[in-house]
């Protein structure tokens, strides 16, 4: 089972970005996906930029895949999902604008798309995907039943580590907490590196915004659940990018998966971690699994 970095769903600046990836190249991790995912209007990181990262990556002998907006809804953002279409060798697509510029040839089809059946996943396939990330949400017994018919070629990708993409909207929900408009963010969103928790009346974190994304507060680790994930046919597992701890938590998986013993740090968002939607349980569950 192979180890793949998910694209990076924070606004990280120009400094920090590039260091996190040149640190990548040492990582033991065999895929890494770039570019912008949550929000058209980040552009730290230019065209550029990105090419150069990739290239850096590539170098090491990581295998490169750049994704696409998960809500596109203009038509220069349609624009820019044509142009990463034409001008990359592998593509993971996060909405079916996406997947129409990509139509016959090989592309990754994203967590986004909602696919939770064999008819949407031989759909896909046709079109040419040759890899599909689960939506967080599905739980194991569904990917395992999907295993068994998958089209022939087809990878499995499970999105094992980080805080759950739970929804996008037109709304920029950062923005709104420090009553500002979206055209005029001033990308306050550059400030919670790790998303913007969110507490319950309880005091309890709950969610997180992370611009026109709601996450979970929790990150989802299924560290201790690889060998049962290997079992439902899942081929990769991705971690999505945080701030810290992110070296430590890629060797800890890659030792977990070579048999090897694993020290892996605590969480240092104030949601803890979460295994509930494999479990078929509410994603805030913990321990699921195991059960």
């Amino acid at each position: 089972m192979k180890l793949a970095v998910g694209p990076l769903l924070y606004f990280w600046d120009r400094a920090f970005a590039p260091r996190f990836y040149a640190e990548l190249c040492d990582a033991p991790v065999d895929i890494v996906y770039l570019g912008e995912v949550v929000c058209s209007k980040r552009r730290a990181l230019g065209r550029e930029d990105w090419l150069a990262i990739g290239q850096m990556l590539q170098d090491a002998g990581k295998a490169v895949v750049f994704s696409t907006l998960a809500l596109i809804d203009a038509e220069s953002e349609v624009a820019t999902a044509c142009r990463i279409a034409d001008e990359h060798d592998l593509v993971e697509a996060n909405d079916y604008a996406a997947v129409h510029a990509l139509s016959g040839r090989a592309f990754v089809a994203g967590p986004h798309l909602n696919v939770y059946n064999e008819a949407t996943l031989a759909f896909l396939a046709e079109h040419g995907a040759i890899r599909w990330v689960a939506p967080v949400e599905l739980p194991l017994s569904t990917i395992e039943t999907l295993s068994a018919s998958r089209p022939p070629g087809m990878q499995f990708e499970l999105f094992a580590y980080g805080r759950l993409p739970l929804a996008f909207s037109a709304r920029c929900f950062t923005a709104r907490a420090h009553h500002l408009q979206k055209d005029e963010c001033g990308f306050v969103c550059g400030q919670y590196p790790d998303g913007l928790t969110l507490f319950s009346r309880e005091d309890r974190p709950f969610l997180a915004f992370n611009g026109i994304q709601t996450q979970s507060a929790a990150i989802q680790n299924l560290l201790p659940h690889l060998s049962r994930i290997r079992s439902a046919g899942v081929d990769i597992v991705r971690l999505s990018p945080h701030s810290h701890d992110f070296l430590e938590v890629a060797s800890a998986f890659r030792d977990a998966l070579d048999g090897k013993p694993i020290t892996l740090p605590p969480s240092f968002l104030p949601g803890g971690y979460c295994d509930g939607y494999p479990a078929g349980e509410p994603g805030i569950a913990h321990g699921a699994l195991a059960r």
